[in-house]
């Protein structure tokens, strides 16, 4: 049975000034047959990372860590996995970007996630209650606490007021009323509003079971509509930065592209580790023999699989937007925003190149 979502607002779709329309990837996915749209996004992608490259770049980007939570390993390395582990720890994080526009320098803030309004999530609160009596001790160790976003604002020295937008690739486990406010009560940053995809905000809204497991209960439910953008498609932010529609892991799933001192680094969760991106050079068991059988070019992060097919062609968009890593060529600059991670609880499941923490030029206070 479909889930509704009390006191939903009816948000605004009109932009905001400093947002602008990109219209390079309009049309590359009504081709009839798969592959010819999955090489037609292939070609506008490498045409668009040119593009971003001879632009300006942005003024601030650093990644902090979050949390790190257990995963399915069956989810996040769809069908290739071949150890019996059950799970894995993905790395949530949160990036900071600033970047100039007509009316100034913009704080952006990605996937800044409400810890506790998180854990309301069904997966994850049947998962911690799995532990009884031993749930608090369960949590530090399974689930350990890194940095709060306040402690991440803190650390840059960027006051709660100047945060201009918040986004998420998608609204998986988010809470977005202590960051905005709800029901009256005011949000932690009182000038920001949420930047969403229309179709993950319609998906929110009325979900089915196989969604509902992955969304906080009620995460957007009394929040102003003018604390709401929502977006029809592909938009440039400012100078450097766009955000970029990248439909499957959610109907409305989209990714950041942010141009720094490194390349062109994307974020969503698609894919959680530089392996789903490059299967065929990873050392994570089964995975390399899994996409050389399959001839797999990517690997999907799959827990909710909403749209298969699109999200194959999403990560290979993903990947060529990106280009290779200059850290390591076998890679790409493609930075989930939940990244795998090693952990001594969860043997096997180590990936095999890693970005760890991100930070490039100073941020604006």
């Amino acid at each position: 049975m479909a889930k509704k979502i009390a006191s939903k607002p009816t948000p605004k779709t009109k932009k905001d000034s400093s947002i602008k329309t990109i219209q390079d990837f309009v049309g590359s996915r009504d081709l009839p047959h798969p592959v010819d749209r999955l090489e037609e996004v292939r070609k506008r992608s490498r045409k668009f990372r040119e593009k971003m490259l001879s632009g300006s770049q942005v003024v601030f980007y650093k990644s902090y860590d979050l949390i790190r939570v257990p995963y399915p390993t069956r989810y996040a390395l769809l069908n290739a996995y071949s150890l019996p582990t059950p799970y894995m720890h993905i790395l949530n994080r949160l990036f900071i970007i600033q970047y100039r526009t007509a009316d100034g320098i913009k704080t952006l803030l990605f996937s800044p996630s409400d810890l506790d309004g998180n854990a309301e999530t069904p997966f994850f609160k049947r998962l911690a209650e799995s532990f009884g009596p031993f749930q608090s001790i369960g949590k530090k160790i399974i689930a350990p606490i890194l940095n709060t976003v306040e402690e991440c604002l803190q650390d840059a020295g960027i006051a709660p007021e100047k945060v201009d937008y918040i986004s998420y690739d998608h609204l998986h486990t988010q809470d977005i009323r202590k960051w905005l406010g709800a029901n009256g009560e005011k949000g932690y940053f009182p000038n920001a509003k949420l930047l969403v995809m229309k179709p993950e905000w319609d998906s929110v809204q009325g979900l089915l079971p196989p969604q509902s497991d992955w969304y906080c209960p009620n995460g957007t439910g009394g929040v102003a509509s003018d604390r709401i953008v929502l977006l029809d498609g592909d938009v440039e932010l400012g100078q450097g930065v766009a955000l970029i529609r990248t439909p499957g892991h959610t109907y409305g799933n989209h990714s950041l592209v942010a141009h720094t001192p490194e390349g062109i680094f994307v974020s969503s969760e698609n894919g959680v580790s530089a392996d789903n991106y490059s299967p065929s050079k990873s050392r994570i068991p089964g995975v390399k023999k899994y996409a050389k059988t399959t001839g797999m070019e990517v690997i999907l992060n799959g827990n909710t699989l909403e749209i298969g097919l699109d999200q194959y062609i999403s990560m290979v968009q993903e990947k060529e937007m990106a280009g290779i890593s200059k850290r390591n060529p076998d890679f790409y600059n493609v930075m989930p925003s939940s990244e795998m991670t090693s952990y001594w609880l969860f043997p096997g499941t180590a990936p095999t190149f890693s970005f760890g923490r991100l930070s490039f030029g100073s941020p604006v206070t």
